[in-house]
């Protein structure tokens, strides 16, 4: 269960911020994640709750936006919209695809007092 090691990560990185940018509560976290980045949302919000206890982030909402996973498809040229690695194209079937987007995983926003 990487999730409780990203949700550790995160947890260093508000506490960096905090002190950089002299905030003593985050409110609210709003991470984007792909869905090719091979994260268990559901693993990760528990894991949140649980590494936030006793942080300048205890009571704060996560929020999740899940970015859909894209490919640029070599034979057709075309950027096309796909559920997961070593899908097909849906416009040509081919699997020459490369992947262009859904890997990331960032803060997006955070809300702070």
């Amino acid at each position: 269960m990487h999730e409780m090691a990203i949700c550790e990560s995160i947890r260093g990185i508000l506490e960096e911020e905090a002190a950089r940018q002299s905030f003593a509560r985050v409110d609210r976290v709003c991470l984007e994640i792909g869905r090719l980045a091979g994260v268990e949302v559901e693993a990760l919000k528990f894991g949140f709750d649980v590494v936030m206890r006793g942080s300048l982030a205890e009571s704060a909402r996560l929020d999740i936006l899940e970015t859909e996973a894209r490919a640029w498809c070599m034979p057709c040229g075309r950027s096309v919209a796909i559920a997961q690695r070593y899908d097909p194209c849906p416009v040509c079937g081919s699997h020459q695809l490369q992947v262009t987007g859904g890997e990331e995983m960032r803060i997006k926003e955070l809300e702070v007092s």
